[in-house]
């Protein structure tokens, strides 16, 4: 089996904790850079750490727009406020995850009101999910208290960390698309 770190061309480290570059095909051999597998790690650790407050800070949210609204439901909601109205197979394929989950969470938006479906006027087997007029202003309701939140935390930085800081986010972001 492939280790993640090598399969990503990251050089890996040994049973005596030395590390070892990892050569990607028709790349030419570079040695690691110093403390380059040390500061994966860390990485590794803190992205675990931010996955996991952000799951964690959907529930709040999600209540606030109704009591019985699931996280998992708030990120659809989340995913049609930023992309608009899509075909319910696409909107389970940006979520990567399993058509019958999205059609369980859009019975649920649906039931509570958050959502519409309307067939494809093109394709009359394919659905077309779309926030309410309601669900969009009660989840930009939630986005400003999210970013006063975010604004209180960031505010005791210096705004050149701030930028530098939503650049390697974007960065990050990019590389993993």
């Amino acid at each position: 089996m492939t280790n993640p770190v090598q399969a990503a061309g990251l050089p890996a480290a040994s049973a005596s904790g030395s590390v070892h570059s990892t050569v990607v095909e028709g790349a030419p051999a570079l040695p690691p850079a110093e403390g380059l597998a040390e500061a994966v790690r860390d990485t590794q650790q803190q992205i675990g750490t931010l996955l996991v407050r952000a799951r964690k800070s959907l529930a709040t949210p999600a209540a606030t727009i109704h009591p019985d609204l699931k996280p998992m439901s708030f990120s659809v909601m989340m995913l049609l406020a930023r992309c608009g109205s899509m075909h319910q197979l696409e909107l389970a394929q940006k979520l990567d995850t399993d058509k019958a989950v999205v059609s369980r969470l859009l019975k649920q938006l649906e039931s509570l009101e958050l959502i519409t479906r309307t067939a494809d006027p093109e394709d009359g087997r394919a659905m077309i999910v779309a926030l309410t007029p309601l669900a969009h202003a009660r989840y930009e309701s939630t986005q400003d208290t999210s970013r006063q939140a975010l604004f209180d935390k960031l505010s005791q930085w210096d705004v050149a960390d701030v930028r530098q800081f939503a650049k390697i986010l974007a960065r990050f972001n990019e590389d993993f698309n």
